[in-house]
């Protein structure tokens, strides 16, 4: 299909230019090589088991929803099974996915803030994107995956802005709906900002309408639509249409509801809270300055409200490159949506705002470059970006000490991983269970299932009190007891930690697991005590009529 340039094509093109192919081609190597030293590095986080785990279900012909639970949508699951169909189950395949998709968000922050700045700026925004967005949370997870596709989304709406045409229209409704499809509320959060942006640009001027041609539109519908008929016709075939929409709509009346953090949290316990207030007074400010992306990385969807706010009324901007207003107008509304999708779950803390460091630090290309930033304290900037690079190099590196300190080989059955020391658990199992047992690990970590090749005895890899309803909690209880599971691996002090993460969980809302709890307390005796990788104290249980391994 050919086009030519929309009259509004003044924004930089970045795509055009070789200089630009050649700096976005070098941004993807050194974030694949910064991503490098944590591909194989673990500390068994239980969340990454849920997709890995869910994926290998689905190899072994389970269907989600109708087979085990899940309260997201459906695309990380099927995504990660397609390259473990291809290329073997393993933790490695699904951790190189993760890396290229990093690699390639990083690209992304490049191609969306070179638009409107500096190739430094760009440049610089994107590596600190490779420094402190995926590097604080490198595992396989449904919230990398969906940012990927909201990118994706916001790179061609960008795109259309400067080319109008059908192909790009069509492309950003699909890449809108794959990201409903990975994660609901950043899917509903990136179509209400992009609506949210269009209709100001189209309220506020009534020529663009000339050039966005109303046949262009049925094109974004049915890029939008088609992915969902797609995906309600496959669980529909499958006898789990009813399920699939019961478990969407489960976490409106679950994890929202309890799940709640204060704006910007970040997990620390009374001991490193502590550690840090003990320190001497320049000591604690160097620490400070360190974790300068928990204050900077909440900030930045405040600031995108500020810009569009700054740029809506087209009467104060009439000296502006009209194509330069349209491209804040969009991208900041689309942050905005993000921003209202994670106050809506409840979890506007640090690590949620992280899972969209990509998009977000394009509003900190903005300030680096000087355009946004008042005249009357342009003069300090200079000194804000050094304390911003300062503060996210400092922060990256950091987290790149773990990996690097990381001498410990941890064989397991779906690969081998680095880790600091041993973990009791992964070696007890392999040791003494046999590959495709049924295990339960109670009441959270499903990682260990995975990374085992073991499975738990019915729909659910973790039922967490305070999350999972008391019907939930009866399902498990009886799956547990007619699979008459030999051995149990259970956390009883796991509720005293999860308060620490899960804050919006009051010590009350444990008794629906109490039921769970009591019956492995009669019906198993123990064997061994084992510590985790991440210092979780299991207990190795064995049903009471046979002996321990």
């Amino acid at each position: 299909m050919t086009r030519r340039e929309s009259p509004l094509a003044k924004v930089t093109l970045p795509e055009k230019s070789p200089r630009d192919w050649l700096i976005a081609s070098l941004v993807f190597g050194l974030s694949a090589l910064h991503f490098g030293f944590f591909y194989n590095y673990t500390l068994v986080n239980g969340d990454e088991g849920i997709i890995l785990q869910g994926a290998q279900r689905i190899l072994q012909g389970q269907v989600l929803y109708r087979d085990f639970f899940a309260f997201i949508t459906p695309g990380s699951y099927y995504w990660i099974a397609f390259f473990f169909k291809i290329f073997g189950s393993s933790i490695e395949v699904g951790r190189a996915v993760l890396l290229v998709e990093g690699a390639l968000l990083s690209v992304l922050t490049y191609l969306l803030a070179r638009r409107v700045c500096s190739r430094w700026s760009a440049f610089l925004a994107s590596i600190l994107v490779t420094l402190t967005a995926l590097p604080n949370r490198f595992i396989v997870l449904h919230n990398w995956d969906s940012t990927f596709w909201a990118c994706l989304t916001l790179y061609c709406a960008v795109f259309f802005l400067q080319y109008p045409g059908r192909l790009l229209l069509f492309a950003t409704g699909w890449f809108a709906a794959l990201t409903c499809l990975f994660e609901q509320s950043k899917g509903g959060g990136i179509v209400v900002g992009l609506t949210l942006g269009f209709v100001i640009v189209l309220a506020t001027d009534r020529g663009i309408m000339n050039r966005w041609k109303a046949v262009f539109w049925p094109y974004l519908i049915a890029g939008f639509a088609l992915p969902f008929l797609l995906t309600v016709s496959y669980f529909a075939a499958q006898h789990g249409l009813t399920q699939m929409l019961a478990d969407w709509f489960w976490p409106l009346h679950n994890y929202t509801t309890v799940n709640k953090t204060s704006y910007g949290f970040v997990p620390l316990s009374s001991e490193d809270r502590s550690a840090i207030y003990d320190e001497p007074l320049l000591a604690r400010l160097l620490m400070f300055l360190v974790m300068g992306p928990w204050f900077i990385v909440p900030a930045l969807p405040l600031l995108a409200a500020g810009v569009l706010l700054y740029w809506t009324p087209k009467r104060w901007r009439k000296s502006t490159d009209e194509n330069a207003r349209v491209y804040y107008v969009v991208m900041s509304a689309a942050i905005v949506g993000l921003f209202l999708a994670i106050l809506a779950t409840g979890r506007p803390d640090f690590t949620h705002f992280n899972y969209v460091a990509p998009i977000l630090f394009v509003v900190l290309a903005w300030i680096i470059d000087g355009q946004m930033v008042p005249a009357i304290i342009r003069r300090a900037l200079p000194l804000a970006t050094f304390v911003v690079i300062f503060c996210c190099l400092g922060f990256g590196l950091a987290l790149l000490t773990q990996p690097l300190n990381a001498r410990y080989t941890l064989d397991t059955r779906r690969g081998t991983l680095k880790a600091t020391h041993s973990d009791e658990i992964v070696e007890y199992v392999q040791r003494n269970i046999p590959a495709g047992k049924t295990v339960l690990f109670y009441p959270y970590l499903p990682l260990y299932y995975y990374l085992t090749a073991t499975s738990s005895p019915g729909r659910y890899e973790y039922l967490m009190a305070g999350f999972h309803t008391a019907a939930q909690f009866q399902d498990g209880l009886r799956e547990l007891a007619a699979d008459r599971t030999e051995m149990v691996f259970f956390e009883p002090t796991f509720h005293e930690k999860a308060a620490l993460v899960f804050p919006g969980v009051s010590g009350g809302a444990t008794h629906d697991g109490d039921a769970v709890a009591e019956y492995i307390s009669s019906h198993y005796r123990s064997c061994a005590a084992l510590t985790s990788q991440d210092f979780w104290h299991f207990l190795a249980m064995v049903r009471r009529d046979l002996p321990c391994p």
